[in-house]
């Protein structure tokens, strides 16, 4: 049985990783004023940062149509035998109910909330393409994803609190003493919602090892074949360099991997953003 893997692009997961798992991507919204782009398609993320540095003006999320998504998985459907469609957190965007909408007039198409944003949905989407290549049936694979949602790992260090401020994510209040005491924040997905965990004080360069630090010790139970550094676009020099070389020195992990945050993570949360994620499960 055919089965293609699909997922919106909130996965943030690379070309190369998408080609290799033959992963087909809907690419959701960015607004950029009064422009519509396809994220990832038609902009990029560095450009959403430049764009917000001319004119101050917040970039716009949005989810893609019910209609869009029959159409995707109707042209998917023509080469498998079924679909497996990822998309971000249900309690985040609108996209799960829009997806799976448009895929009630397809057969043999599944809709997965992933509960989750960024890599760490592309975590489930290649646990699903794992499974997928080891025979599992279209249901015994969301079955076993849906199972290991909880598992997943995703957090990511603010810092600066403008663009959750600016987007509502962030009282006025909040954003104010985040910028007297030098806090950046630690955002930790709990149940497909995002919430502040810890905060750390003092400059980003030197609180990201920190929060590493801190990660592992709390989510001490790895999966150890695999885990992301990811990050939105970064101003300080070298840095994601440092992070993944301190990551790997501490031999916990088989792989790991670099990847560009979106422009999800990157219209909501603004440049220097950085996250580690992976299962931990222990599996």
């Amino acid at each position: 049985m055919k089965i293609k893997i699909s997922a919106d692009s909130i996965v943030d997961l690379s070309k190369e990783l998408v080609q290799k798992h033959d992963i087909s991507i809907m690419p959701l919204f960015s607004i950029l004023g009064e422009e519509e782009h396809l994220a990832g398609v038609t902009v990029q993320p560095d450009d959403l940062v430049e764009f917000y540095k001319k004119t101050k003006v917040l970039p716009k999320t949005a989810c893609r149509s019910a209609q869009t998504y029959q159409e995707f998985f109707t042209e998917l459907r023509k080469d498998y035998d079924a679909v497996i469609h990822f998309t971000i957190s249900n309690k985040m965007s609108m996209s799960y109910q829009t997806a799976t909408e448009g895929a009630k007039a397809v057969k043999n198409v599944y809709v997965v909330d992933s509960l989750n944003l960024s890599t760490g949905a592309g975590l489930l989407t290649l646990f699903a393409c794992k499974l997928r290549d080891e025979g599992k049936s279209p249901k015994e694979i969301v079955e076993l994803v849906e199972k290991r949602r909880e598992a997943v790992q995703a957090s990511f260090v603010v810092d600066n609190l403008e663009h959750l401020y600016k987007g509502g994510r962030c009282s006025a209040m909040a954003y104010l003493g985040a910028n007297m005491l030098n806090i950046k924040p630690c955002i930790e997905v709990s149940d497909g919602k995002m919430g502040v965990a810890r905060k750390y004080m003092g400059r980003f360069p030197r609180v990201i090892f920190k929060y590493i630090d801190d990660c592992l010790a709390k989510f001490n139970t790895p999966d150890k074949r695999l885990c992301f550094i990811t990050h939105s676009p970064m101003t300080y020099d070298g840095l994601t360099e440092q992070v993944i070389e301190y990551v790997k020195a501490k031999g916990i992990f088989e792989e790991v991997i670099e990847t560009n945050a979106g422009c999800t993570v990157t219209t909501h949360c603004g440049a220097n953003t950085l996250g580690i994620l992976y299962f931990n499960d222990g599996e």
